[in-house]
């Protein structure tokens, strides 16, 4: 059916530009009859309106057949990756810091009183970091 929409808009516009064309040759064959050549841009508008008509047919034909597209790659891909895989992106953000926990480090350092518990953060955040890059140094390794 898609061929079919494809040759109809081919077909209409080639009949427009011909259209066009004989109007034209009508005009400077015979430039004082008017009949012939009213007839002629009647012929010429339908033309035109065939070959828009036709020509946005095809476009929302085209249309369905990309969003058709992307509806499948989006259910192939997630049959490779369930919506409940957490991706290594989605892993790393949740071990960093937030905006808050930065703060918190900061007070600390700078003499709050709680430096006993900033360095254990500290400690624990170290850990985590080599941890992280073990994990970094094996997939690099893999590959």
């Amino acid at each position: 059916m898609k061929r079919d929409d494809l040759k109809a808009t081919l077909t209409a516009r080639n009949r427009e530009a011909k259209q066009l064309t004989q109007l034209e040759r009508t005009r400077q064959r015979n430039p004082s009859d008017r009949h012939v050549i009213s007839q002629a841009e009647t012929e010429l508008q339908r033309a035109t309106m065939d070959a828009t008509r036709t020509t946005r047919h095809l476009e929302e034909t085209i249309d369905n057949f990309e969003k058709q597209k992307i509806k499948d790659i989006k259910v192939f891909r997630n049959s490779l990756y369930p919506p409940d895989y957490a991706s290594r992106l989605d892993i790393v953000r949740a071990n960093s810091k937030s905006p808050l926990q930065r703060s918190l480090s900061a007070k600390c350092v700078s003499g709050t009183g709680q430096v006993s518990t900033c360095r254990l953060r500290k400690d624990q955040q170290a850990e985590d970091d080599d941890e992280e890059d073990e994990d970094l140094d094996v997939t690099e390794e893999e590959n």
